[in-house]
């Protein structure tokens, strides 16, 4: 008697989970994949003479889901450059599914025409990240909310405010002798969740901009007199906004004025202002390297490492992302 074919075949091999980095922060991917409980991935990464990059895995990638961890610190380009050379290579290689692991999402500032003849960059890279091969983008504390919708694949967007919380709890800064104030009115949604995490009040401080990175306060929205204030941001870039936010409030009354913000990149002169701004603390996260020369006084880094490794392992798994936040990373 003759067997007849089977109309299918079943593959039962599993998938595999393979972390690498790029060049932009090798310390936090060290320290994710040492929460993972694995080792980062072969790869060879060089800049030639001319300044184009070279990239290739020294390892097999097929088949694998590959995490790719890459933040947008400076040189952006150059970082932009190699994410994107990487999540080609690990495409051509046949791998199963690319995450590009972005802590900080770079030209999120450049995220709507705000006059005549200007780009759009965040969605142009965007595009980018797409056309090269990534399946799937893990970030964290987007400048603003509608950065995901310029994405046509699944975005993860992690948020580092439950990390700060804990920062201050520990410091017993919490109730109602704290205040939270955004700096601005695009980040209202977030401070008031933060507050609430604080179960501390709410402020806000309004500001103009004179020109690109210069901020000056123009007025103090809520009370804060007697107050020990907490002020929140996404990114640190100059200072400026920090510290002419906390002079606006310390002239409002507050007792004393704290800042946080995921994203530490203090480009410019920004060491020499935070150290000369009236604040008590300046508290980042180490998605940017830190530059240890120009690292400013009164600075506290929070690591985000096990968020972010907590967070893959939960991409990885196809088990939800928002409840390792408690539905608490949903802030636009």
């Amino acid at each position: 008697m003759t067997t007849r074919p089977a109309r299918r075949l079943s593959r039962r091999t599993e998938t595999t989970l393979m972390l690498f980095a790029g060049r932009s922060n090798p310390a936090l991917a060290a320290a994710i994949a040492a929460r993972l409980g694995i080792e980062l991935g072969d790869v060879r990464l060089e800049t030639f003479g001319n300044g184009e990059v070279y990239c290739r895995y020294g390892e097999s990638v097929r088949g694998a889901d590959v995490f790719i961890v890459q933040s947008g610190s400076p040189p952006v380009n150059d970082h932009v450059v190699e994410l994107l050379v990487m999540i080609n290579a690990a495409r051509l290689a046949s791998a199963h599914r690319i995450t590009a692991v972005m802590p900080l999402f770079p030209y999120a500032r450049q995220d709507k025409k705000s006059a005549a003849r200007e780009p759009i960059s965040a969605r142009l890279l965007a595009d980018l990240l797409q056309a090269a091969g990534a399946d799937r983008v893990l970030t964290m504390d987007l400048h603003a909310g509608q950065i995901v919708g310029f994405f046509g694949i699944p975005v993860d967007h992690m948020t580092a405010l439950p990390l700060f919380a804990r920062h201050y709890r520990r410091r017993r800064l919490r109730g109602e002798e704290v205040v939270v104030v955004s700096p601005d009115l695009g980040r209202v949604k977030a401070a008031r969740r933060f507050a609430r995490m604080l179960d501390a009040g709410f402020a806000i401080v309004t500001k103009v901009r004179p020109r690109h990175e210069e901020a000056v306060a123009a007025e103090v929205i809520g009370d804060v007199r007697g107050k020990h204030v907490v002020v929140g941001d996404d990114m640190i870039v100059s200072g400026g906004t920090l510290a002419a936010a906390a002079a606006a409030l310390l002239a409002a009354g507050a007792t004393d004025v704290r800042a946080f913000a995921t994203h530490a990149l203090l480009t410019h002169e920004a060491p020499e202002i935070l150290a000369g701004a009236a604040l008590e603390e300046v508290a980042v996260t180490d998605t940017v390297a830190l530059d240890a020369l120009r690292r400013p006084d009164r600075l506290a880094v929070v690591g985000v490492a096990g968020l972010l490794a907590d967070t893959i392992r939960a991409v990885f798994e196809n088990s939800s992302v928002s409840a390792i936040f408690a539905g608490e990373n949903e802030l636009f």
